[in-house]
């Protein structure tokens, strides 16, 4: 069986999670505790130099690193359901939606980014809240905007895909910011929809062993 090291309230994590239910398969999980430093530690640091979760550890020992290189992986491993469809402008299309979220919104605020604008340019709690509204706002905004383009229940699909597996982590954390959502009713609805189904139910961060 393979093993996910990640945390409860890892948006990267979360990803792994979803795309882990939606295809029904069972892995070990194992915590590295993120709040209290853990993924600095000797030990993490070799599965993953950069001291990021998740690492996903396959059968064979091969460590994976990066949620979109490991949903990548699970796709063409696991094929069905598919994240990604076949048709190259539509599956472009999805993967850069799922872009926006994974490549320009998330990575400007997480844990590491909120830490070093509170320690190095001197910002408070209103000034880091301030901060991560912006960004996610920001995406959210341009995504907003496609997501207006279709009439499906999710993106562009019938059926969750890898733009929600992304989504839905990130509306999580625009919550926690305290990011109007009702600015973006369409992605609301998305959001809501999934909340209905059985694997992102499974996925959330209140519902994992390692939650307080």
């Amino acid at each position: 069986m393979m093993t996910l090291f990640g945390y409860w309230r890892s948006s990267a994590s979360y990803r792994v999670r979803i795309a882990l239910a939606l295809k029904g398969i069972d892995v070990n999980h194992v915590t590295v505790n993120l709040r209290d430093g853990l993924q600095k530690d000797a030990e993490h640091l070799l599965r993953n130099p950069q001291g990021f979760v998740p690492v996903l550890v396959i059968e064979d020992g091969t460590q994976l690193t990066q949620s979109m290189a490991i949903l990548d992986y699970l796709d063409r491993k696991f094929p069905n359901p598919a994240l990604l469809p076949e048709d190259p402008i539509f599956r472009s299309k999805l993967l850069a939606a799922s872009l926006v979220i994974a490549t320009d919104i998330h990575p400007i605020q997480n844990l590491s980014v909120l830490k070093y604008i509170r320690a190095e340019h001197g910002q408070d709690d209103g000034g880091v809240k301030n901060w991560a509204q912006h960004w996610i706002s920001n995406g959210f905004t341009a995504l907003e905007k496609t997501a207006q383009q279709y009439e499906t229940p999710f993106l562009m699909t019938e059926v969750p895909s890898l733009f929600e597996c992304c989504l839905i982590p990130q509306v999580y954390n625009a919550r926690r910011f305290d990011v109007d959502m009702d600015q973006f009713p369409k992605l609301s609805a998305i959001d809501a929809a999934c909340q209905e189904h059985s694997s992102f139910i499974a996925a959330l961060p209140e519902h994992q062993a390692d939650a307080p």
